[in-house]
């Protein structure tokens, strides 16, 4: 399917599927009774995920010891790792709670968009890392003059250039504004 204008959308065949302004999450099909037992887990492990990552942004901002490219790397990855949870967690927790199934055309899309992108900028970050043990361990000496803070901030501009980049291309829509489950296509 591609995108025929603001708010409509074509199928292979060519059919037109006008202004989705709104997109139905069925949450887990078959377990609504158990929706609020579902997201205790998921919420705890977000909470923990997120004190973990501030912990590690905190302790970097204040130990000067940690203020080398390794690090802010790590912090990078960290901000990463906040991102990607963040953007879908939210509207998850308001689907098993509240049973708040619609979602906005533009919300769907800014979810979308943070996923994908942040999905590619990981690798990249993570390639910047080896890059760097790659160069402490084979060239020791020429390690702190090769890789800079400066250099280590083009580093993460251009992961995250590369992120974005990667959604100029045309996103996937589905048939219909109603999203299934991912395990209710397993059965």
């Amino acid at each position: 399917m591609k995108a025929a204008g603001p708010h409509t959308l074509l199928d292979a065949n060519g059919t037109v599927f006008t202004n989705p302004s709104t997109f139905i999450l069925l949450g887990i099909p078959g377990l609504e009774d158990a929706h609020v037992w579902i997201s205790i887990p998921f919420c705890a492990m977000h909470i923990i995920a997120v004190l973990g990552n501030f912990t590690i942004l905190f302790m970097v901002r204040m130990e000067p010891s940690l203020h080398v490219p390794m690090s802010y790397l790590l912090c990078m990855l960290t901000v990463t790792d906040l991102v990607l949870p963040t953007s879908t967690l939210p509207k998850m927790l308001d689907i098993f709670w509240f049973n708040s199934t619609e979602i906005e055309f533009s919300a769907c899309n800014s979810q979308l968009y943070f996923i994908r992108s942040f999905t590619a900028v990981e690798p990249g970050i993570l390639v910047a890392m080896a890059l760097d043990r790659y160069v402490a361990i084979c060239d020791p000496l020429r390690h702190i003059s090769m890789l800079t803070n400066a250099a280590v901030i083009k580093v993460g501009l251009a992961a995250l250039l590369r992120g974005a980049l990667l959604m100029v291309r045309k996103w996937p829509y589905c048939r219909t504004n109603i999203i299934h489950h991912w395990l209710s296509r397993l059965a």
